[in-house]
C-alpha cells in the first residue's frame, strides 16, 4: 500500500491544509490582512478597521464553512453507507429539502434564525419520519428491514418526498413578499455571508464523530448487506437508524446555517474512498476534514473571484463539484 493509501498521512495532509485556508480566509479580501497581524487582531477585536472586519464578517464566514463543510460530508458518507451507494447524498432521501422547506417556511412567517433553525430541523426529522413510514409500513415490526434489503425502497421514496419538498419549495417562493425573494433564493443557491454559526453548530461535526466511533465496525459490516451484517451479530434496524437520524440532523444544521449546498456530500466521500478505502472508522473522520477544506476554499473563492460582487458558495460547489465528479468516475471506471 502506498503512502498516499495509508489513511494517516492523508488525515496529516487535510489538517494541514485546512489550518492553511483558514488563514487565507481570514487574510483576503477587499482589505488584504496579513498573516503576521492575525494574531494581533484576534486579541483585539476593538483595535481597528481591520480587526471589525475580521471578527464581524471573516471569522464567522470561515468557521460556518468549516463546520457546515464537516457536515455536509459527514451526512454524505453517513447516507452511502446507508443505502450502500457511493451516489448517495442527503438529497437523495428527501433530508435537505425537507429542511429547506422548514426553514423557508418560518422565513416567510417572519421568524428569526432561531425560528428558522427550527424549522429546518422539524422538515429534516418530518422527512426522516415520513420516508421510514412509507419505506416500512409495518413501523412495529420494523426489523423486517433486516431481513430484507429495503435499500431500494427507501431510495425511491426518499426521491419521491424530496419532489414534493421542492415543490413546496416553489410554491414558498412564488407567495413570498418581493422584499424577501432575493435573499431567499440566494440562500437557496446556498449562501454564506449572513452565516452566524452558533456553537451547537461548530460542535456537531466533532460530536457525531466521536458518537458514531464505537459503530465503526457495525457498519462496515452494513456495507456487506443487511442480511450478511445481521449474521455477523449487527442490530442492523437500530444501526440503520442512528445513521439516519445523524444523517438528519447533519444536514439539519447545515441548511439551516448556510441554505442548499449540493456537491459536498457527493463528492468528498467518494474522492476519500478512492484514496483511503471504506473503513468507516477513517473515513468518517477524513470525510469531515475533508468537507471543511472544500467548502471553505470554495467560499472563499465565492467571496474574492469577483469582488466586491460575492457569489454564492452553492454555485462554486456545482462548478467545481460537476466536473471533479466525472473525473472521479472515469478514474474509478478505469480502475
Amino acid at each position: 500500500m502506498s503512502a498516499l493509501r495509508r489513511p494517516g498521512p492523508v488525515l496529516a495532509l487535510l489538517v494541514a491544509v485546512l489550518a492553511g485556508l483558514f488563514l487565507l480566509a481570514l487574510s483576503v479580501g477587499s482589505v488584504t490582512i496579513t498573516p503576521a497581524d492575525l494574531p494581533t487582531l484576534l486579541r483585539h477585536p476593538d483595535a481597528s478597521a481591520e480587526a471589525e472586519i475580521l471578527h464581524r464578517l471573516r471569522l464567522p464566514r470561515a468557521l460556518a464553512a468549516l463546520s457546515v463543510g464537516a457536515l455536509l460530508a459527514l451526512a454524505g458518507a453517513l447516507m452511502q453507507v446507508l443505502l450502500r451507494n457511493p451516489l448517495a447524498d442527503p438529497y437523495v432521501l428527501g433530508l435537505s429539502g425537507g429542511a429547506a422547506l422548514g426553514a423557508l417556511g418560518l422565513m416567510v412567517l417572519g421568524g428569526g434564525a432561531l425560528a428558522v433553525h427550527g424549522g429546518a430541523f422539524a422538515g429534516a426529522f418530518a422527512a426522516v419520519l415520513m420516508v421510514f413510514a412509507l419505506a416500512h409500513p409495518d413501523l412495529g415490526r420494523i426489523e423486517l428491514a433486516s431481513r430484507q434489503d429495503a435499500t431500494p425502497r427507501l431510495l425511491l421514496t426518499g426521491v419521491m418526498l424530496s419532489a414534493v419538498a421542492m415543490a413546496g419549495v416553489g410554491l414558498l417562493l412564488a407567495l413570498a413578499p418581493d422584499a424577501q425573494l432575493k435573499g431567499m433564493l440566494f440562500w437557496m443557491m446556498g449562501d454564506l455571508s449572513a452565516a452566524e454559526p452558533a456553537w451547537p453548530v461548530l460542535l456537531a461535526p466533532w460530536a457525531l464523530l466521536a458518537g458514531l466511533w464505537p459503530l465503526g465496525r457495525e457498519l462496515n459490516l452494513l456495507l456487506r448487506g443487511p442480511g450478511a451484517a445481521q449474521m455477523l451479530g449487527v442490530p442492523v434496524a437500530r444501526v440503520r437508524l442512528v445513521v439516519y437520524l445523524a444523517a438528519s440532523a447533519a444536514a439539519a444544521l447545515a441548511v439551516a446555517t448556510a441554505g442548499t449546498i449540493g456537491f459536498v456530500g457527493l463528492v468528498v466521500p467518494h474522492a476519500l474512498r478512492l484514496l483511503i478505502g471504506n473503513d468507516q472508522r477513517w473515513l468518517l473522520p477524513a470525510s469531515a476534514l475533508a468537507g471543511g477544506v472544500f467548502l471553505l476554499a470554495a467560499d472563499t473563492l465565492a467571496r474574492t473571484v469577483a469582488a466586491p460582487l460575492q457569489l454564492p458558495v452553492g454555485v462554486v460547489t456545482a462548478l467545481v463539484g460537476a466536473p471533479a465528479f466525472i473525473a472521479l468516475l472515469t478514474r474509478g471506471g478505469q480502475r
